[in-house]
């Protein structure tokens, strides 16, 4: 019995030791891989397209819109004919739409000059006569801003209410 005792054990013990250093050699490997996702997680200075990604945000756009409506007569055939619009600019700097708001008189009375002299047939028959007129308007107010505040201001002017009678 002894003997079988003694043979049992050296077997024993090489399993044991093989267990083990399959079982250490497990752990080394987990703390390998995890200190490695940490140190790749965990850089100091960010990622260059998260940094592009950031200076190409815009900041919120800022509506301000021109009160009361424009409204302009037309002379076509003989009859009389309105046109009545709201309109409302866009901007990206608060700072800069407040010193332009003190040129507003202005504004209004360049865009009532351009919008007088448009024809009612060209605005009535499409849709494009309507956004050259819009685009002709925004570089109006571009220019009034560009010479009074120094710079074009507004990035659009947008029709909020457009009627042609």
């Amino acid at each position: 019995m002894a003997k079988s005792e003694a043979v049992k054990d050296p077997a024993t013990k090489g399993k044991l030791k093989l267990i083990l250093l399959a079982v250490v050699g497990l752990l080394l490997a987990i703390g390998l891989s995890v200190g490695a996702t940490w140190f790749i997680m965990h850089k100091s200075e960010p990622a260059p397209a998260a940094e592009a990604a950031a200076s190409n945000v815009k900041p919120a756009a800022i509506y301000e819109a021109l009160t009361p409506a424009f409204v302009v007569n037309f002379n076509q055939n003989g009859r009389q004919r309105y046109m009545q619009l709201s309109i409302t600019l866009q901007a990206r700097n608060q700072a800069d739409l407040d010193a332009l708001k003190v040129h507003m008189p202005v504004i209004r009375n360049n865009l009532v000059m351009m919008f007088s002299g448009q024809g009612f047939d060209t605005l009535a028959s499409s849709p494009v006569g309507q956004e050259m007129l819009r685009q002709k308007a925004t570089a109006v107010v571009q220019e009034v801003a560009q010479k009074e505040v120094g710079k074009p201001v507004i990035d659009q002017l947008l029709f909020t209410n457009f009627v042609l009678q």
